[in-house]
């Protein structure tokens, strides 16, 4: 599913309260990151993969080395965030 730009980003009320609770500084990196997403969701910057096992059906993104942003196309140019924080997400 390689695709260039995402028009829609839809927030879970559980990826909103996980990112309120992230350092600040990791909320800004995590807002410059979602801006790379929004041009290109495989930017090598984002280092973004399809997971396995239970979250097969879902994808991930890296904001550093520690945190993850949680995700699923819906459509092409439509995802929705899951989940954002450290490799404790994936648990």
């Amino acid at each position: 599913m390689q695709q260039n730009r995402v028009k829609f980003v839809h927030y879970t009320p559980h990826f909103l309260k996980s990112f309120q609770k992230l350092p600040a500084s990791i909320q800004a990196l995590a807002k410059q990151k979602d801006e790379l997403f929004y041009k290109n969701p495989f930017d090598s910057r984002l280092r973004t993969h399809k997971l396995s096992g239970e979250l097969s059906c879902a994808w991930a993104y890296s904001v550093n080395y520690s945190y993850r942003v949680i995700f699923r196309f819906l459509k092409d140019d439509e995802v929705i965030y899951y989940d954002i924080g450290t490799h404790d997400i994936y648990k």
